[in-house]
C-alpha cells in the first residue's frame, strides 16, 4: 500500500492551473515555445518525456511549462521526447549524462528503463527526479506528481454520487495500463470508495479490466465485450481517463445508453469537458500541470546547487515504492474534481477557451452555466 502523506505543498510555488495527464489527447494552448537543446548561460538540466502518441500533454503542456519554469530558475533545460521508444529513452539519457547535466528529470516509459537510467545517473553523481510517474524499484532521489490515489478517490466518489439511490447498480471498470504505477494508484483510490459499496451490495461490480498502453480503441472494444456479455446492462462506468471515457461513450451511444449511464474520467481534456457539458460523462479530474512543472524546477534548482536540505524541505511528502522497499521524498499536488457545474472553473483558469467547448449543441449549456 502506498504511504498516504497529504501534507500541503510548499507555498508560493505557482498556483495557476493546467490540464493534465495520462492519456490526455488535447494539446494545450500555446504558452511559449520550448527549445529542444540548451541555449547556454544556465545550469544544464536534462528532461526526458515519454511519448506523444497517446497523450498530447507532454508536448502541449509539460514541455513548454517545464522550459519556462526552469529558465525562470536560472536553469538551462534540454527537453527531449523518447516518442515511446525505450531504446531512444535510454540513448537520450546517456547523451545527457555524458554532456554533464547537473540534474536529470525523467518521465519514464516504464519503470524498467526509468530505473536503469536513474542508476546510471546516480553512478555519475547526478541526482534524478521522477516526474509524474514513480519508477518502482528505482533509485531516483525525488518524485514530483499529483496525489494519484486522491485522483482515484475523486473518480470513485463521483460515480458513487451519480448512482446514489440506485441500489445494486451495475458497474464496469475500464482501467489504465498495468505497467503504469499511476494507473495502480488511481485504482487504489477508486477502490477506497467503491469496494465497500460492492461488498455491501449497494453497487455490483460486473468486471474490472486494465487496458494495455491506455489504448482508447482497445478500451472501447473491451468495454463493448463486457457490456455484451452482461446482456447489454450497465448503470455506471469507471473510466480511468477522458480518452477511455470517450471510447466508452461511443459504445454507449451505439447502444442507446449515452447520457443515461454516468461515466468518470480524468484530464479535463477539451473532448472530456464537452462530454461533461453534454451529460454523456459525469465528471473529470483537473490537474495543475503548471504547478507540477514549477515544483520540479524549484527542486531541480536546489539539487543542481547541491542544496539537499532545501530540496528535502520542499519535498515533504513521501510515496511508497513497494518494489524497492523504500519511501521516496515527494511533492504531491492536489487534483480537482470537475463536474458540469464546475467546468467554468477550468475555462476561468485560462487553459481552455470557451470557444473550444461551447460551439454547436453546447452553446445553450454554456450560456446557462455562465461560460463565456
Amino acid at each position: 500500500m502506498r504511504s498516504k502523506t497529504l501534507a500541503l505543498v510548499a507555498a508560493g510555488l505557482g498556483t495557476a492551473l493546467a490540464l493534465s495527464a495520462c492519456g490526455a489527447n488535447q494539446a494545450a494552448p500555446s504558452s511559449g515555445g520550448a527549445s529542444d537543446t540548451p541555449s547556454g548561460g544556465g545550469i544544464p538540466v536534462g528532461v526526458i518525456l515519454p511519448e506523444t502518441a497517446t497523450s498530447a500533454r507532454w508536448e502541449g503542456f509539460d514541455k513548454p511549462m517545464l522550459d519556462a519554469a526552469m529558465r525562470a530558475k536560472g536553469l538551462d533545460p534540454d527537453i527531449q521526447n523518447a516518442q515511446g521508444d525505450v531504446q531512444k529513452f535510454s540513448t537520450l539519457a546517456d547523451g545527457m549524462i555524458s554532456q554533464g547535466v547537473k540534474v536529470l528529470v525523467i518521465a519514464a516509459i516504464n519503470s524498467e528503463v526509468g530505473t536503469a537510467v536513474a542508476n546510471r545517473a546516480k553512478a555519475r553523481g547526478i541526482p534524478t527526479i521522477d516526474y509524474d510517474r514513480l519508477n518502482l524499484g528505482g533509485s531516483s532521489d525525488y518524485y514530483v506528481s499529483f496525489d494519484n490515489v486522491k485522483v482515484g478517490e475523486l473518480q470513485g466518489q463521483g460515480l458513487a454520487d451519480a448512482l446514489k439511490g440506485k441500489p445494486g447498480a451495475q458497474v464496469i471498470e475500464i482501467e489504465g495500463a498495468a505497467t503504469d504505477n499511476n494507473a495502480t494508484l488511481f485504482y487504489e483510490g477508486q477502490q477506497k470508495v467503491l469496494k465497500p459499496l460492492y461488498d455491501s451490495g449497494a453497487l455490483k461490480l460486473v468486471q474490472s479490466q486494465k487496458i494495455d498502453n491506455w489504448d482508447n480503441q482497445k478500451g472501447g472494444t473491451t468495454f463493448e465485450q463486457i457490456l455484451t456479455g452482461n446482456g447489454g446492462k450497465v448503470d455506471g462506468v469507471v473510466a480511468a481517463n477522458d480518452g477511455l471515457a470517450g471510447a466508452v461513450i461511443t459504445v454507449l451511444r451505439k447502444n442507446g445508453l449515452a447520457g443515461s449511464v454516468p461515466v468518470t474520467g480524468q484530464d479535463a481534456t477539451v473532448d472530456g469537458l464537452m462530454a461533461v457539458l453534454r451529460g454523456d460523462q459525469y465528471m473529470t479530474v483537473f490537474k495543475p500541470i503548471k504547478e507540477e512543472a514549477e515544483n520540479t524546477a524549484a527542486l531541480a534548482e536546489l539539487l543542481a546547487k547541491g542544496d539537499t536540505a532545501g530540496a528535502d524541505a520542499l519535498a515533504t511528502q513521501s510515496s511508497a515504492d513497494p518494489k524497492g522497499n523504500r519511501q521516496v521524498k515527494s511533492v504531491l499536488l492536489e487534483p480537482r474534481l470537475t463536474t458540469k457545474d464546475t467546468v467554468k472553473d477550468v475555462v476561468t483558469a485560462g487553459y481552455v477557451k470557451a470557444a473550444d467547448i461551447c460551439g454547436g449543441d453546447l452553446a445553450a449549456a454554456c450560456t446557462q452555466l455562465g461560460i463565456s
